[in-house]
């Protein structure tokens, strides 16, 4: 049963922008971080970032950081990654993932979608 729903994946050129969201259809994840992952062809999984439940605590990848931005509106189930200065690099299936604890771990992520694909091209 899939309990996220990733979407706003597409393609966009090098130093353009996207938004993607998570939504959790059928169910509320009270007290849950969430976060965000890619994984690239060939690569390891990375999470970008994570946010807590009230969005006081945030994390970031140094890869990510200050060009995109992590965001919840809890009263609508929805997460958002929002994603400026696209790079080339950043091309890779996003997945949102939630976990019951801190947002500064990179494991006990029991809770995943089944990704949205980004294309960014030179």
């Amino acid at each position: 049963q899939v309990q996220l729903v990733e979407s706003g994946g597409g393609l966009v050129q090098a130093g353009g922008s996207l938004r993607l969201s998570c939504t959790t259809p059928g169910r509320t994840f009270t007290g849950y971080t969430i976060a965000w992952f890619r994984q690239a062809p060939g690569k390891g999984r990375e999470r970008v970032a994570a946010i807590s439940w009230s969005g006081g605590a945030t994390y970031y990848a140094d890869s990510v950081q200050g060009r995109f931005t992590i965001s919840r509106d809890n009263a609508r189930n929805t997460m958002y990654l929002q994603m400026r200065n696209l790079k080339v690099e950043d091309t890779a299936v996003y997945y949102c993932a939630a976990r019951a604890g801190s947002v500064y771990s990179d494991y006990g992520y029991d809770h995943w979608g089944q990704g949205t694909q980004v294309t960014v091209s030179s």
